[in-house]
């Protein structure tokens, strides 16, 4: 990946594994836009932008979103790197329809169109497989590190943390299995597959700047 071109970088995680703040780092030590999955869904919230919606606006103005992600992708900064520890590694799980996929596609494209940024999830490492200067990552965390991770971040008892694990570990190999035909765990997928046991956010983050020099 060629930092001095318009890049793209796609973390997929498990959650648990830190992932989600690992990409808040990375794009902050970057100065490049993060968007995650909350906020993908916030644009498709605020702007109604349904897929049929989406191709209306590209036959009207070419960089059409360019008047939309600001709202909503702010550039990285120390405070926006704080906020909403409480739902690190988007621990809510939706029933997502085929409709709202080619959306998000869509805004992911978008997004990756509009200059160099981090994408956290939502299948970005397959749907931006053609992207001509993307890196993949895929932050991974052994079952016991990811409970322990989730029981100090959501307020959870072990039991309760253990069930989270399984039945998100659940809903995103479906969700990916079913709109990407991959398997989510399949290394191939991936430029650089990390464990995050053992080491902090920033760390894992400079590991992948480290891959990147």
């Amino acid at each position: 990946m060629n930092l001095n071109e318009p890049f793209v970088i796609t973390l997929s995680r498990e959650i648990g594994s830190g992932g989600h703040t690992i990409g808040r780092i990375l794009a902050e030590k970057l100065n490049v836009r993060y968007s995650d999955r909350d906020i993908i869904k916030n644009l498709e919230k605020k702007f109604g932008l349904t897929a049929d919606a989406i191709e209306k606006l590209k036959s009207q103005k070419k960089n059409w979103l360019a008047d939309f992600v600001q709202f909503v992708t702010p550039m990285p900064s120390a405070s926006y790197l704080g906020a909403g520890s409480g739902a690190d590694d988007g621990t809510d799980v939706e029933v997502t329809t085929g409709e709202i996929y080619r959306a998000e596609a869509e805004i992911i494209r978008e997004l990756a169109n509009e200059g160099s940024c981090v994408i956290a999830g939502r299948s970005g490492f397959h749907i931006l497989k053609d992207h001509p200067n993307h890196l993949r990552v895929f932050i991974t965390a052994s079952k016991a590190g990811r409970v322990r991770r989730v029981i100090r971040k959501q307020g959870l008892d072990e039991a309760a943390a253990v069930k989270l694990v399984e039945r998100i570990d659940r809903a995103r190999e479906l969700y990916i299995r079913q709109y990407t035909g991959n398997n989510r765990y399949d290394a191939r997928n991936y430029d650089l597959v990390i464990s995050s046991d053992g080491h902090t956010e920033a760390q894992i983050a400079d590991i992948i700047l480290s891959y990147i020099g």
